[in-house]
């Protein structure tokens, strides 16, 4: 199954649904493999789903981050993507319960980012 964010919409789509996203200019296009991968770090719920590793920087689907200042959780649920779109670094940051979906079905899938 294929999983699609659209950066403009600022949506990440998957089994027949669209979900909001936060989506940031550093958000490689492309498809790409989502690969499954742990990560120590609490805020990202302890795992993440990887679409690209340059060496430098790794950009994922992960849950979305309480990061003060920046309204990360209100922003999600905004119905406007101009409020969730250049707020991440890269990565595409989902709500818990979209990231469970996603991992439950989709963990290799590919993801095709416009």
């Amino acid at each position: 199954m294929n999983v699609l964010v659209d950066i403009a919409a600022a949506v990440i789509c998957f089994a027949g649904t669209c979900h909001n996203a936060l989506v940031g200019n550093d958000t490689p296009r492309g498809e790409f493999t989502l690969a499954p991968y742990t990560i120590e770090d609490p805020r990202y719920g302890g795992d993440l789903l990887v679409f690209k590793h340059d060496g430098q920087a790794v950009y994922a689907v992960h849950r979305v981050l309480d990061i003060e200042g920046q309204q990360r959780i209100a922003r999600i649920h905004s119905p406007y993507a101009k409020h969730r779109v250049t707020i991440t670094a890269g990565c595409v940051n989902v709500t818990p319960e979209v990231f469970d979906a996603l991992k439950d079905c989709c963990s290799t899938s590919t993801i095709v980012i416009k």
